[in-house]
């Protein structure tokens, strides 16, 4: 019960600690006095009965069990209004042993049953008041007692009958020095246990206070880890599971809490049985891990054994992270190794291939110059038909190659997005096959800063890409509109993480209907000369990859198997958001 001190101050915590014990104490002192007075009342109704000739004794005695009932009502009734707590249970002592005097007088005086309750007093005045408290209910016990002894002795009071006619008695000065010391004795006794108690408490208290601020701590950091953490139990059920875990896997606690831990991060526990092979008992591994909305996430997870206090296995703690972004961003470094690598060929290449090439190709047209009308047979002809052909299209090939690997530098200007899809979806239609319906909507205002040589090359590439997914036709579009750069991270791809920064741009999305890409393929799209047609080159997708990144945009497909692909290509409005 939190209370004030007597000035009206806030009481302190250690202050506040130590009113509410004593206000416990008195709680239970009062609790004490009313059982007391129950059974002092049935012994007094067992002494009327046995014992007869003393009316006044009697009312005495019915008089002070009636005060003791009262003064604990009264007690009990202004318990809550009482502010201060030692006075309050410095009344309290005091009226106990005034009552305590009062039964004592009126139920045999020396002969009394009651004279033992003055030690439960004292000890309580002890619990109450320490040393001084002991000494100083001690010492009115003892003055309460003495003076009703000599005013028994003097006549001055009527007791109850003597019970003890014939039998030798103490005088009562004797009696007197009896009880006294050994009140004094018990209030030295009780003194000495209640500080050892009060010690023992204030110790209990600041390590129960160490304990709770201990476990406030811990509860606060695992909730605040900024990986998942579980711990299971011998069986492999989950026992813990912090916020972070409820994010990562998208399970809420309630829901993990006694659950076989392979329910929630299948392939952990196979993983987790290496570790009674490995001589460290710790794992770390990266897993696969879907998400009950589809969403599919790489973890890194780390696992070790969990022990009790004596060092015995009770069980496993699990820590895991959602790595997919770092998967990705290894992804775009070994891209960038292979492409660094490629860069390097390029140059090599185009005067070791394209140059015997060109002297192949004016070979043979010489060849064929120098014979004359009639001459060259028609397979000589065929022949050499073919070696022109192939090596065209081998210098197309190259020459497609060599813009991929060794790209010019953008030269980004306010470049107006409606006219340029618009004159790119008018030359790819002269060469879009029957059966694909073309379609673009765009707002004539729409501005991109970009290259605008580079832009079209990215339409260009996907608008083709998009055509042999749709072998029985399909529909083929191109929409764009205003739109801020994308939040997750898969969508801003490595440009963007790099530090795209947030502002106005523009959403270009070209969309198909056609049969759609299978996870695995839609992983390795963007690698040069990965492609899954016969006649592919593996080069568009590379190149519009490229084409993004050196523009600071962010590229996003989106792809399922029989219904379709869409790219979305965000590409910033003004030089701020590039």
């Amino acid at each position: 019960m939190a209370r004030d001190r007597e000035d009206g101050a806030p009481v302190g915590q250690p202050g506040r600690r130590r009113e509410d014990r004593e206000w416990r104490s008195l709680t239970r002192l009062l609790a004490g006095r009313l059982v007391l007075s129950v059974g002092v009342l049935a012994v007094a109704l067992a002494l009327v009965g046995v014992r007869e000739g003393a009316e006044n004794a009697e009312r005495g005695l019915y008089g002070t069990v009636a005060a003791a009932f009262l003064a604990t009502a009264l007690s009990g009734l202004f318990f809550h209004r009482v502010r201060n707590a030692t006075r309050f249970g410095a009344v309290q002592v005091a009226t106990d042993v005034i009552l305590l005097s009062s039964l004592v007088t009126f139920s045999g005086g020396r002969d009394s049953p009651f004279t033992f309750l003055y030690v439960p007093v004292i000890v309580y005045a002890a619990r109450l008041f320490g040393r001084p408290g002991a000494y100083g209910c001690a010492a009115g016990a003892s003055l309460a007692y003495g003076a009703l002894l000599a005013a028994i002795e003097a006549g001055w009071l009527s007791t109850w009958p003597e019970a003890s006619v014939g039998v030798p008695r103490l005088p009562a000065l004797a009696l007197f020095g009896l009880h006294s010391g050994a009140w004094l004795l018990v209030a030295f006794l009780a003194s000495a246990l209640s500080r050892d108690l009060h010690r023992t408490g204030r110790e209990l208290e600041r390590r129960k206070t160490d304990l709770g601020r201990l476990r406030q701590l811990h509860a606060r950091t695992v909730e605040c880890l900024t990986s998942g953490l579980l711990t299971t139990d011998r069986e492999g059920r989950i026992t813990s599971f912090n916020p972070e875990a409820e994010g990562i896997t998208g399970v809420a606690s309630r829901g993990a809490l006694g659950r076989p831990l392979g329910e929630i991060l299948p392939g952990v526990p196979g993983e987790i049985e290496r570790l009674s092979g490995s001589g460290t008992g710790r794992m770390r591994s990266r897993l696969r891990f879907g998400r009950a909305s589809g969403e599919e996430l790489h973890l890194g997870v780390a696992a070790s054994r969990l022990r009790d206090s004596e060092g015995a296995p009770i069980g496993h703690v699990v820590i895991f992270q959602d790595v997919t972004e770092v998967v990705r961003m290894e992804g775009e470094l070994r891209r960038s190794e292979r492409l660094a690598a490629v860069g390097e060929l390029a140059a090599g290449m185009a005067h070791e291939v394209r140059n015997p090439l060109a002297a192949i190709s004016g070979s043979i047209q010489l060849l064929r110059g120098a014979f004359g009308p009639g001459e060259a047979d028609a397979e000589g002809g065929r022949l050499m038909d073919i070696v022109l052909r192939e090596t065209d299209r081998l210098d197309a090939l190259l020459a497609e190659f060599l813009r991929f690997a060794r790209p010019a530098p953008p030269k980004p200007a306010r470049v107006g997005v409606a006219r340029v899809v618009a004159e790119v979806m008018e030359m790819f239609a002269g060469s879009c096959p029957a059966g694909i319906e073309l379609a673009h909507e765009v707002p004539a205002a729409l501005m991109a800063w970009v290259d605008e040589d580079q832009l079209r090359q990215l339409l260009w590439n996907l608008l083709r890409n998009a055509v042999p997914a749709m072998p029985e036709g399909g529909r083929l579009a191109v929409t764009a509109r205003a739109a801020p750069p994308p939040q997750d991270a898969a969508a801003r791809g490595r440009n963007a993480a790099q530090g795209t920064r947030g502002g106005a741009g523009v959403e270009i999305e070209v969309a198909d209907t056609g049969t759609g890409m299978a996870p695995e393929v839609l992983e390795r799209i963007f690698e040069p000369f990965f492609t899954t047609r016969p006649s592919g080159s593996g080069l568009g997708l590379a190149t519009v990859h490229r084409v993004v990144e050196a523009n600071r945009g962010a590229l996003r497909v989106e792809s399922s198997t029989g219904r379709g692909t869409c790219f979305r290509v965000w590409l910033p409005a003004t030089p701020e958001a590039a």
